[in-house]
């Protein structure tokens, strides 16, 4: 099982962290499998960062075996998504982009994807408009819609499949638009798609 995640896919979210990239292609970058994190089991900070922030993403589980998919087809390999949170050091994330170091250890550390419960695809609608947001603590801290996202999914789907053999069970996190923040011990993330409550944790 792959975790494959799209970085810099919602304009508003660039702005908010300073990038000015002029994007012609989806930003990949993978998580571990050791990342992944379900069944409302808390989430622990861990102690080698100081500045752990969400990341609330539409999450599409593959549920076909594809290479080299062809973009009018990509449909065909999800039938199901979840919201998700893409944990980030970002104090470890700003100082090795500073040092132009690869920056892994910032994203993919262990438990920082977290996966609500899937639903699929059908209940939701238009996999391009899917309302999405997160509440901490019961405010609303970060929403978004896939009809933002610069690259959609199904392109998503077909790029990242030119350079990685996409398995059944593969989960991609799509991207998350402006909002991002802090978390700290005691909060609870609850995750929506509409009015539809998926993800559900505690952070210790």
């Amino acid at each position: 099982m792959k975790i494959i995640a799209v970085g810099m896919n919602y304009a508003e979210h660039n702005k908010e962290l300073h990038h000015s990239l002029e994007l012609s292609e989806p930003t990949i970058f993978m998580k571990s499998d050791s990342s992944l994190l379900k069944d409302g089991k808390p989430f622990f900070i861990p102690d080698f960062s100081s500045e752990i922030h969400y990341e609330t993403e539409i999450v599409v589980k593959i549920d076909r075996l594809g290479k080299n998919i062809a973009e009018r087809f990509a449909s065909r390999y999800y039938s199901e998504v979840t919201v998700g949170i893409d944990f980030t050091a970002r104090d470890l994330q700003r100082e090795l982009r500073a040092k132009g170091l690869p920056w892994e250890i910032s994203k993919a550390f262990d438990n920082s994807a977290v996966i609500g419960s899937f639903v699929p695809l059908d209940r939701v609608g238009d996999v391009n408009r899917i309302p999405f947001h997160l509440d901490i603590n019961g405010k609303n801290v970060q929403e978004g819609n896939t009809s933002d996202m610069l690259f959609p999914v199904d392109k998503i789907i077909a790029y990242v499949s030119r350079f990685f053999t996409l398995k059944i069970g593969d989960l991609i996190f799509t991207g998350t638009p402006a909002g991002v923040g802090p978390v700290k011990i005691d909060d609870h993330l609850q995750g929506y798609i509409g009015e539809r409550k998926l993800l559900d944790f505690h952070v210790k």
